[in-house]
Order: C-alpha cells, then sequence, then structure tokens
C-alpha cells in the first residue's frame, strides 16, 4: 500500500487535457472532484493517457503475481465483475465454485480429508489476509489451552526466519504477537530448522516455514523441521505447530517435485496458504487457506450472519469482496488439470535455467537462487566497486524491464541482489533479450566508471599542482548515491504479497 500524498511533480494542480479538450476546454482539480460533469469519452480519455505512463505488466519481473490469462476467462472475470462473493444466498453457484476450489487445493496438499469430510478452508484476497487468518487460529488455540492450563496466555510468539514477507511482520504488529527471526547468513538465505526449533519456547504458537522465499525462491526444509520440533515437543511435553507459507510454492511442488514432504503428509503441518494470483495463475486478488482439519480451525472465530437471506458462516477479516478471482481459480483448475499445471511449471523452470545460464555467462555475476525451488534467478555483482546492482537496475527500465534491486535481510545485509520472476508469460525469447541488454548495460557502466577514474586522476593531479581543492569524481557521486539508496532499502521489506 502507497500512502496518499500530493504529488510536487507540477506546481498545476489540475489535471491537463488534450484530446479530451474535444470535449472539456477546462483542466480538471487534480485532488478535488470537479463540480461537473464530463462526457465519458473525456473520462476515459483523460485516465488512459495517464495510464500510459505505468509501466508493462508484461515485463514487469518484479512480480510473482499472474499478468496473463486466457481471453475465455477474462469473459467470465468481466462477467461476473458485479457479483459480490458475500451475497452467498443469491449467488450460490459462486459459493460452490469456491468450495469446490477449497477441495481440489486440500487434495493437492494431501490433507487427511475422509470420504464423507469436505475440506476446511477459505478463499481470500491474496496470501496475506490468509496468513492472518491462520495466525489468528493459532493465536486462539494456545491462549484456549493456556487458559485451560491455568497458565498465562498473554506472551504469544512466532518463529519465522529473517526472509519472511512482510505481512508476517503485519500479524505480528496487529495481533501483539513476538515475531522471533532466524538471522540468515551468507550463502544461506533461508530459515535454519535447527535454530528455529532452539528458539521454539511454550509461548510459541506455531513455527512458520516458507516454501518458495521471496529473495531466492529457495524451499525452507519442512520436513526436517517437522522432524526436530516433534523430537522437541516430546522432551517438553508441549504441541508446537507448523504453517506453511506456500504463496509462491503451493503450485509448484506438487507438480515439479511430488515426492518432496512439505504438506499434510506431514503431521505437524496445520495450515497452508497459497496465492492463486501467483502461481495459481490467477490475476491479483485471491488466495487460499487450508486447514489439516476442523479443531485446528476454532468455531469461536467463525461468525454467522442472516441478514444477506440465511445463515452463512464468515471467517475473513474483510466483508464485501469480488466474485470474479473465485471463478478465474476454478477455470484454471478445471482448464489446465493437473496435467496442464506441471506443464506450464516445467516451462517455467527450463526457462529460468537459460536466463541462468545466460546470466552466468557473462562472468560477472553470482547466482543466489537454487535450481529447485520457485522459477526465479537472483545473482549478485561479484565486483561492486565500480557500480552496484541498483545501478544496473535504474539502467534496465530504459529498456522497459522492471528488475528490483535489493539488500538481504539481518544478517545478510551486505549481500545486494537483482532479482528477476519467470512466470508464465516470459518467454525464452525475453530471456536471451534480457541477458543481451544487461551486456548493454555493463559494458555502458564500465565505459563510464573509467571515465569517472580518469576524471578522478585529473583532477586530484590538478590539486597536487596548483593547489586546487579537488571535487568529487563521478564514481564517487555514484557510489554515495547507491548507498543512500541502500540505506533506503534495508528499511523496509521487498517482495509482493
Amino acid at each position: 500500500m502507497v500512502l496518499s500524498h500530493a504529488s510536487s511533480i507540477t506546481r498545476d494542480d489540475a489535471v491537463a487535457c488534450t484530446f479530451a479538450s474535444r470535449y472539456v476546454r477546462e483542466q480538471l482539480p487534480r485532488y478535488r472532484m470537479p463540480e461537473r460533469s464530463i462526457p465519458r469519452e473525456a473520462a476515459y480519455q483523460i485516465i488512459s493517457d495517464e495510464l500510459m505512463l505505468d509501466g508493462n505488466p508484461r515485463l514487469n519481473l518484479a512480480s510473482f503475481v499472474t499478468t496473463w490469462m486466457e481471453p475465455e476467462c477474462d469473459k467470465l472475470i468481466m462477467g461476473s465483475i458485479n457479483k459480490n462473493y458475500v451475497d452467498m444466498d443469491e449467488y450460490p453457484v459462486t459459493t460452490e465454485l469456491q468450495n469446490r476450489c477449497v477441495n481440489m487445493i486440500a487434495h493437492l496438499f494431501n490433507a487427511p480429508i475422509r470420504e464423507d469430510e469436505t475440506a476446511v478452508g477459505v478463499g481470500t484476497v491474496g496470501s496475506s489476509e490468509a496468513i492472518m487468518l491462520a495466525g489468528l487460529a493459532f493465536k486462539r488455540k494456545w491462549q484456549n489451552k493456556r487458559k485451560e492450563q491455568g497458565k498465562p496466555y498473554d506472551k504469544p510468539n512466532i518463529v519465522t526466519g529473517a526472509n519472511v514477507q512482510v505481512c508476517w511482520e503485519k500479524f505480528a504488529r496487529y495481533f501483539e504477537v513476538e515475531l522471533k527471526e532466524v538471522k540468515l547468513s551468507e550463502g544461506y538465505y533461508v530459515m535454519d530448522p535447527v535454530k528455529a526449533v532452539e528458539m521454539v519456547d511454550e509461548n510459541t504458537i506455531c513455527v512458520a516455514a516458507i516454501l518458495g522465499s521471496t529473495l531466492t525462491g529457495e524451499f525452507e526444509d519442512v520436513k526436517q523441521l517437522n522432524d526436530l520440533l516433534t523430537e522437541k515437543n516430546k522432551e517438553t511435553g508441549w504441541d508446537v505447530p507448523i504453517h506453511v507459507d506456500a504463496a509462491s510454492g503451493g503450485f509448484i511442488a506438487p507438480f515439479l517435485y511430488p515426492e518432496l514432504e512439505w504438506d499434510f503428509r506431514l503431521p505437524l503441518v496445520k495450515s497452508i496458504n497459497v496465492s492463486g494470483h501467483k502461481y495459481g495463475l490467477v490475476y491479483a486478488g485471491v488466495g487460499w487457506v487450508i486447514w489439516r482439519s476442523k479443531e485446528d480451525l476454532p468455531e469461536e472465530l467463525i461468525f454467522h450472519i442472516n441478514y444477506l437471506g440465511t445463515d452463512q458462516p464468515t471467517f475473513t477479516l474483510n466483508f464485501s469482496k469480488g466474485s470474479s478471482q473465485i471463478i478465474a481459480q476454478y477455470y484454471q483448475l478445471i482448464r489446465l488439470g493437473f496435467e496442464g499445471y506441471k506443464n506450464i511449471m516445467e516451462n517455467c523452470k527450463g526457462n529460468a535455467a537459460i536466463l541462468r545460464e545466460g546470466i552466468a555467462a557473462t562472468g560477472r555475476f553470482d547466482i543466489l537462487s537454487k535450481d529447485a525451488g520457485v522459477p526465479l534467478v537472483a545473482f549478485s555483482l561479484r565486483d561492486s566497486s565500480r557500480f552496484s546492482v541498483f545501478d544496473i537496475s535504474e539502467n534496465l527500465r530504459r529498456f522497459g524491464w522492471i528488475v528490483p534491486a535489493y539488500t538481504m535481510p539481518a544478517d545478510a545485509e551486505h549481500v545486494a541482489v537483482l532479482r528477476v520472476v519467470i512466470r508464465e508469460d516470459f518467454s525464452r525469447s525475453f530471456s536471451e533479450r534480457l541477458v543481451n541488454d544487461v551486456l548493454k548495460i555493463l559494458r555502458e557502466l564500465d565505459a563510464r566508471a573509467t571515465h569517472a577514474v580518469r576524471v578522478s586522476s585529473a583532477t586530484a593531479a590538478q590539486s597536487e599542482d596548483g593547489g586546487v581543492v579537488a571535487r568529487k569524481s563521478v564514481l564517487e557521486i555514484e557510489r554515495e548515491v547507491a548507498a543512500r539508496w541502500r540505506d533506503a532499502v534495508n528499511k523496509k521489506k521487498t517482495g509482493p504479497c
């Protein structure tokens, strides 16, 4: 979320009209509602013109979020865009489609569902809401148990790695739960299960494992975490569970790594969230959270309403939301099936391998991402003395590419990387073109750094001979700017939800 603020780009507090001047002769106020109406054609043209300055979503390699769907699904989305999902009695088929999605995903995650049972889960607006709901369930269940035992229940905590997405920090802050983070180290950018279990205490409501780190795409070892935590629970008499944040990896692992044990096959895994709008292949606005059983979702968290026609159970943070993304998810699940998802994920993995090889072949970068995991390529400069990854990221925008540069969390803040996320619509030709553009930028930055060194040397010589105070070289100025930028990046978490 970006907090609203008035732009200082122009002093003119109005929206200028160009083509729309055929219909509108006066400029529109920028931050106040206009007094009079304007023709629909004019409103469309004004907004369309401003949106032209946005980046191209297909070239936004920072985002895990889906940017392309089939035209048939686009039609379904537009046809249901006026349906409010919460009106379950009015739109019973939409509710049924959501229930089908929950059950399909639960079976995909190997939930222990009997023939006479249905899965326990809910659709959300993304993994952030899903994590909030799962966290609340863990907190309430822990509190209830502590009350029964007559023990304090005012200091709950969650153990995670420092590589978690910012939504975990939001949950901890909003719902007053201590976040105990396992620090990272250079070369190891995921949570260490051994260190995580060491941090567990009687107030730990769950340990959160990440299946697909935002930073490098790597899967954390949930199986080892389950085994170590099982032993600690036996030794202490505690019952600390595991939540798997599979926002990125939940729709990848079942198709590419079916033998990998990370889901409900592990006894301590009580809930899993996944983003439908990432590798679930749906446009932004849908996530899912699945619980192992009804016992893992406290009944008191579920609200029952009847003012929309019938008794309706609801467990969400918001109320009204669109139905179109739920319908789009169902379309993808039945349209693609297991075979289709597997083919797409294999293609993404193959394109990531092509890009990884191209980046490595430049001889200028170290690849930090792993072959197994989310299909992305994270890489750092071997030599940052002349320019930084932030310079490369900025220059890539000239070619239309949006590639993020960021520093790693504690205790690996000194490592700065670039990351390219490979989605379904990122082709092999895109990979080849991106590598060529990176090579062009490297040559330009090399030439600029060489020129800056020459200017610096000449200025220093002039200072020594004539007593002139030397000015900062171009290279020194660039490094100062890059350092300020790194400081700004260090103060915030990166990665979309």
